[in-house]
């Protein structure tokens, strides 16, 4: 009888640790032992649910319960992965921590030493390589000093070297220019003539609706021969001066870009000095997006020749300098 229990009981241990292990593996164990890495890609808007769903629905995990029970209260980040069905749930939890691939948004308006403050920070540049894309990089064509590195969502691996990433900047530029490029030829405007203007209406307009009356008003000016006088080409070479050595080779630290200008800023000796000079700066101050571009293309219709922006926003334009004058002691005084 002593014996018979004694089995029963080994038997029941046994049975309890096979029902662990079944457990376990049907919660935590690799899907596939012989499996190859694979890239796996998290866009920006899907939630950790969304996740583990697609791991589900891809073959990388055996049950979504296991995996939140591995992953626990981590995030996971938006990016590109390497990951295996090799990988168990909890080596795999261990992985989605460290994105091969990042996620990169470059806004509208940005001048290349802010793109770099952003990319430095994302792919984990060192000083030296935030200073080459500045300086080397992104200076190898006149063309290319500035504006055509195209304001958009990149997912961008962390080995990708910066003059490729300049490159890609450009190849974006070029695909969602090109299907304007006849018409600016049609209209006797170089494509380096559009993105300069297109590079001072993103920064003088306070959104896209306005785009087109400011881009309407430069072009009154420009073919009156008058001076632009925008304040951002002056917040682009004040700026430029602060964040560069004297020899104007090396870029130093992350600053407060686009401040506004004083009456002294208007004494700046520079050919950006739209208050001085007539016509375009000698390159673009910013990287434009399309309602920019878009903008100097089909600028709206007006009479005006001046404008400002009231502290709401809204945009108000006059034809004459007395007009202008009187719109500013209404509006910002």
């Amino acid at each position: 009888m002593k014996n018979k229990i004694i089995l029963g009981l080994e038997i029941l241990v046994f049975i309890f640790i096979l029902s662990i292990f079944i457990f376990y593996n049907s919660l935590f164990s690799a899907p596939d032992k012989n499996a190859e890495s694979e890239r796996f890609i998290i866009s920006l808007s899907e939630t950790k649910n969304d996740i583990i769903l697609k791991l589900k629905e891809n073959g990388f995990i055996k049950s979504e319960w296991g995996f939140k029970i591995a992953l626990g209260v981590s995030e996971i980040i938006p990016g590109g992965y390497k990951i295996s069905k090799s990988q168990n749930a909890w080596q795999l939890a261990e992985a989605l921590k460290k994105p091969y691939m990042e996620w990169i948004v470059i806004p509208e308006g940005l001048r290349k030493e802010q793109i770099a403050e952003i990319l430095a920070k994302k792919l984990d540049w060192n000083n030296e390589e935030k200073n080459d894309w500045v300086t080397k990089y992104t200076a190898q064509n006149p063309d290319y000093i500035e504006g055509v590195y195209f304001p958009d969502t990149y997912l961008i691996s962390k080995n990708e070297s910066p003059e490729d990433i300049a490159k890609r900047f450009i190849n974006k530029f070029n695909e969602e220019f090109q299907p304007y490029a006849e018409k600016f030829a049609k209209a006797d405007i170089k494509w380096t003539t559009a993105i300069k203007l297109a590079s001072i209406v993103q920064r003088e307009a306070a959104g896209k609706n306005d785009m087109p009356l400011v881009a309407g008003v430069l072009w009154n000016r420009l073919l009156k021969d008058m001076r632009l006088e925008t304040d951002c080409t002056l917040q682009y070479i004040r700026d430029n001066s602060f964040h560069y050595n004297a020899d104007s080779t090396k870029y130093l630290s992350e600053g407060d870009w686009w401040k506004p200008i004083n009456s002294e800023d208007k004494n700046i000796s520079s050919p950006f000095n739209t208050y001085k000079n007539k016509g375009l700066p000698p390159h673009p101050i910013s990287n434009p997006g399309l309602d920019a571009i878009l903008a100097v293309l089909n600028p709206e219709k007006t009479e005006c020749l001046f404008y400002l922006h009231d502290y709401e926003g809204e945009v108000h334009c006059a034809k004459t300098y007395e007009e202008h004058k009187i719109n500013i002691e209404k509006y910002l005084k």
